[in-house]
């Protein structure tokens, strides 16, 4: 069986919605609280030394990490292309292109400002903040600006990806859902078909309220 290292509504909500949907069977090993709890992080670091949440364990024992690693994987051992399109179909390199774009671009910058002393001297200060989270602001509107350019209702048009799964989690993080519903209302139209997809209400349910 699949095993992932999780906490609710961080992350893993990710890759945990992409097992609802394929319907691997799975279990979920809770985490804690890796930044600030020592035994946590030395738990997790067992398995993964990079001690990233998520971290899925195969049911051969190999691990993956990378949420866009992890999401090519599950579509592989799920043998659908229900959230990945396959080589050469439409969508495929569009999907590739902002699958690394989230990952690479704004995943990231959760990283910088959760653990900011990692990167600044102290904490960085209330600039410092303000200023990773105006960057992604700017980060989402260029998704944003994909999004309209196909028309919806999802990120890529009239095809579901994983791209939605990601956006169904993502709008419950900084800059947070009214800042979404405002400013981005395609990536949010995106988000709120993807969770409302029956396959996904347990486990959505479970991360977010």
């Amino acid at each position: 069986m699949i095993k992932l290292y999780e906490n609710p509504g961080w992350g893993s909500a990710i890759v945990e919605l992409q097992l609802a949907l394929y319907d691997l069977p799975h279990e979920l090993v809770t985490a804690g609280n890796i930044h600030q709890d020592p035994s946590a992080r030395a738990a997790l670091g067992k398995v993964n030394p990079l001690i990233q949440i998520p971290t899925l364990v195969l049911p051969d024992g190999e691990v993956v990490t990378e949420s866009a690693a992890i999401t090519l994987v599950l579509a592989d051992l799920a043998r659908s292309d229900l959230l990945v399109p396959k080589a050469r179909k439409a969508h495929r390199a569009a999907f590739l292109r902002w699958l690394v774009f989230l990952v690479a671009s704004i995943y990231p910058s959760f990283v910088y400002s959760d653990t900011p002393e990692r990167f600044v001297k102290g904490n960085g200060g209330e600039s410092y903040q303000v200023n990773v989270i105006e960057h992604r602001k700017a980060m989402w509107k260029v998704m944003e600006a994909e999004a309209a350019r196909h028309g919806g209702p999802w990120f890529l048009g009239e095809r579901m990806t994983a791209i939605d799964i990601f956006l169904a989690c993502m709008v419950h993080w900084r800059p947070k859902e009214e800042w979404f519903q405002a400013e981005t209302p395609c990536l949010w139209r995106a988000a709120e078909e993807a969770a409302k997809l029956p396959a996904l209400r347990a486990a959505y349910k479970r991360n977010f309220g």
